[in-house]
């Protein structure tokens, strides 16, 4: 039986983790399955939590990416200033149960515009190790991480919004290094593929 429309804030944050698994679900089905079943929700909620998401970013009389954030999740757990370049920017972040050690992470510039959103590290939580192709596996990571690890890598864009890429070399089990494009959702790191 689908969920009706969220009302309490635990159902916000239920239907908020659904979104991201929406956009996941083209690269890891299964991944996501599992995950919406952990978060007890069906094929149809799923549906209508984007359903409502997309509605609200697209009516014109939405509110600004930065306060529909905190309309949905509350105030962040945290709020951090990051400079970028001469500029310094808000870093709001947000536990998400399905991911607890990862924090949903809003780049906020000073004029409040939104310039970056997703997944990133929880602090404290520890850091996948990352040598090999055979550690690139689905949700292993963070763009951030996956960066540092096979540096230098070099930004690609994404084939939709909220998505991003990495091209980088990294050895594979026998130590033979790789052409690699990797490709994120929300920050989480969906897949690799090597290049021939």
């Amino acid at each position: 039986m689908a969920r009706s429309t969220p009302g309490t804030m635990e159902d916000m944050y239920v239907d908020f983790q659904l979104v991201l698994l929406r956009r996941m679900a083209d690269h890891n089905p299964g991944l996501v399955e599992d995950a919406r079943r952990a978060l007890g929700a069906s094929v149809t909620d799923l549906r209508e939590a984007n359903k409502r998401w997309q509605a609200m970013v697209r009516s014109p009389r939405s509110r600004s990416a930065a306060a529909r954030y905190r309309s949905v999740l509350g105030e962040p757990e945290s709020v951090l200033v990051r400079r970028l370049g001469d500029v310094d920017c808000e870093a709001r972040r947000w536990a998400l149960p399905l991911w607890p050690d990862l924090r949903f992470e809003v780049l906020v510039s000073p004029d409040g515009a939104v310039w970056n959103e997703w997944l990133v590290r929880a602090p404290g939580a520890p850091a996948p190790t990352l040598e090999t192709l055979d550690d690139l596996v689905p949700w292993s990571c963070t763009v951030d991480e996956a960066a540092r690890a096979f540096a230098p890598a070099r930004p690609l864009e994404g084939t939709a919004p909220t998505r991003w890429g990495l091209a980088f070399t990294a050895p594979d089990r026998d130590g033979v290094r790789r052409e690699v494009v990797t490709e994120f959702t929300w920050g989480l790191l969906q897949r690799t593929a090597v290049r021939a």
